[in-house]
């Protein structure tokens, strides 16, 4: 069922001056960039909670029942915004289009900015294993003043497209490393199934691609996981000694369950926060503020 859309946080004006300034100004993106006020990736309590926002440009546009839920680019802003507004919330992974208009809307001040580099993996597209960087990259974020890199790196042993994506993730993880920058790896086994690419969320999966993900690249220095929750967490943690988010996945249908599991994860040595999109920007009962702050106390509680 169609998440009802919360009340307006931002208005017509604002999204005028957005488009006013994208069509007669646009040099006032880099400007707002180099001037935004930064802030450590970790708070004080060593805990980070990001909004995620990087699915549309892969062509993922749906949530729960409805394919086209994210279409709305006036909608999504004003979710995320409001997102963003709220305590506990340290900022948002986004392609450059999404981050772009948030600086315009002057949302990004004080956050942690995450930029997403391989979109190319179209969603149901023939080539969808082979993941190429169409979004940042390193030396976009740099340039950018961005405090944060991500990748997708879905893993299929029967489709040789994942090669490309294997290599190029790992040259992502290189240059990160060179410049400075965390880099937050997104790993999956996957498969090919009868309605599209499924990734395998069994324990023994996710720690084959943590191995996988931890050994790209020639320094490990600035590597972050970000993995499902799934069953035998415990086991996931024990596979790695990197710095791990946890990512939410897709909206289901009992967000009780979903954040129990959330906690109970969040509690395991390694873990250092969630990186969640659609769960809690479209949340079942539309109400985005009361579902981004039910996971900030989650991430932030001690």
């Amino acid at each position: 069922m169609r998440s009802e859309a919360p009340r307006r946080f931002l208005d017509d004006e604002q999204f005028a001056r957005l488009r006013d300034r994208r069509a007669v100004d646009p040099t006032a993106i880099a400007e707002l960039l180099a001037a935004r006020t930064r802030r450590p990736v970790l708070g004080d309590n060593g805990r980070l909670f990001i909004i995620a926002a990087d699915h549309p440009a892969r062509g993922a546009l749906g949530v729960g029942d409805e394919s086209m839920a994210m279409a709305d680019r006036y909608e999504l802003l004003d979710r995320l915004a409001l997102a963003l507004s709220r305590p506990g919330v340290d900022g948002v992974l986004a392609t450059p289009d999404i981050i772009d208009d948030l600086a315009l809307l002057g949302a990004l001040e004080g956050k942690v900015v995450v930029g997403s580099m391989n979109r190319g993996g179209l969603r149901g597209s023939s080539f969808e294993m082979d993941d190429r960087f169409t979004a940042y990259d390193i030396d976009g974020i740099v340039r950018d003043r961005l405090d944060f890199a991500k990748v997708l790196l879905r893993i299929n042993l029967q489709d040789p497209g994942s090669i490309a994506t294997i290599e190029a993730c790992a040259a992502a993880v290189a240059a990160a490393a060179a410049a400075g920058v965390p880099i937050m790896l997104e790993p999956f086994m996957s498969a090919h199934g009868p309605t599209g690419i499924v990734n395998d969320l069994t324990a023994d999966a996710v720690i084959t691609s943590v191995a996988i993900a931890s050994g790209l690249g020639p320094s490990s220095a600035y590597t972050w996981l970000k993995l499902p929750v799934v069953d035998e967490m415990e086991r996931v943690m024990a596979a790695t000694t990197l710095p791990t988010l946890l990512l939410g996945g897709e909206r289901g249908g009992d967000p009780e369950a979903t954040y129990a599991g959330w906690q109970r994860a969040l509690a395991l040595p390694g873990v250092r926060g969630l990186v969640v999109g659609r769960t809690l920007v479209y949340p079942p009962d539309g109400d985005v503020a009361r579902a981004v702050d039910t996971a900030a106390a989650l991430v932030h509680a001690g």
